[in-house]
């Protein structure tokens, strides 16, 4: 009897840390555990707020963004070096995340930073969304990882060309990428 019942407690256990491992890593898609997220505080006198969320695909990473209390039109928006958003102007977030140590460009273009994601629309309300795939970047570790990094958004547009970083203005939003469950 005492062999039974600890032959059950066995098999109980490990069915649990089988399910539990499951839970979080799914064999027919083992990068769906790669995700992270940043969420946007307002920097340099905005009301910027908003969070972008980052998944590791086959392809690269799908990033999707969502932004409310800026202003109409377009605004850039970039991966910075550093995951320090604490200076009242987000300088403290470095240049571009550029791990290739490329020229600045279109996030579909070459050459491009590893931080280049072009530009986001904000309607009159204030809000935007924008979802895209950025070749080059992964969420699990590496010199590609987007976690550690800062997200920002930039006061105006991105003009995709000037170098080394777009002329897009003041960064007006700052979040630091934390991978996620």
């Amino acid at each position: 009897m005492r062999s039974v019942i600890g032959s059950a407690a066995v098999t109980l256990v490990l069915a649990a840390s089988s399910f539990s491992a499951a839970r979080f890593v799914n064999p027919a898609n083992p990068l769906a555990a790669h995700r992270a997220k940043a969420v946007f505080e307002a920097k340099s006198g905005s009301t910027v707020s908003g969070e972008a969320t980052f998944t590791e695909k086959k392809d690269g990473v799908e990033i999707s963004i969502k932004i409310k209390g800026a202003t109409a039109g377009l605004h850039g928006i970039h991966l910075h070096e550093k995951g320090d958003c604490s200076a009242a102007d987000a300088a403290s977030a470095g240049g571009h995340f550029n791990p290739d140590k490329s020229t600045h460009g279109a996030p579909d273009g070459a050459p491009h930073h590893g931080g280049d994601l072009g530009n986001i629309t904000i309607r009159a309300n204030g809000s935007g969304e924008l979802k895209l795939t950025v070749k080059g970047l992964t969420v699990s570790e590496g010199e590609h990882s987007v976690v550690g990094r800062a997200f920002v958004v930039h006061a105006g547009a991105d003009d995709l060309k000037s170098q080394p970083a777009g002329n897009s203005g003041s960064r007006v939003a700052c979040g630091v990428i934390k991978a996620a469950n």
